[in-house]
């Protein structure tokens, strides 16, 4: 059972709190009051699944792209130029 339990919580450490740290800087966030952090959280975790359905491999440098061509995210989205 405690075997069970690490990896249930190595993946989800390692494959979304780690992610959205390195990618996102949560643990650098000054927000941290009221319900802010936990609506951000969703907004992150939202991108983070429209990111994943779109397969990226790289979600800091997809995120890098999408910060010099705002652009860029709305042709994937569908939206005419």
């Amino acid at each position: 059972m405690l075997e069970l339990a690490r990896d249930h919580w190595g993946a989800i450490e390692n494959g979304l709190h780690y992610v959205r740290d390195e990618a996102f800087g949560e643990d650098r966030s000054p927000i941290f009051r009221g319900d802010a952090p936990q609506n951000l959280a969703a907004l992150r975790n939202a991108g983070l699944n429209c990111l994943r359905q779109l397969k990226v491999d790289n979600v800091t440098a997809t995120l890098r792209r999408f910060a010099r061509n705002p652009l860029h995210i709305l042709r994937i989205l569908g939206y005419p130029n």
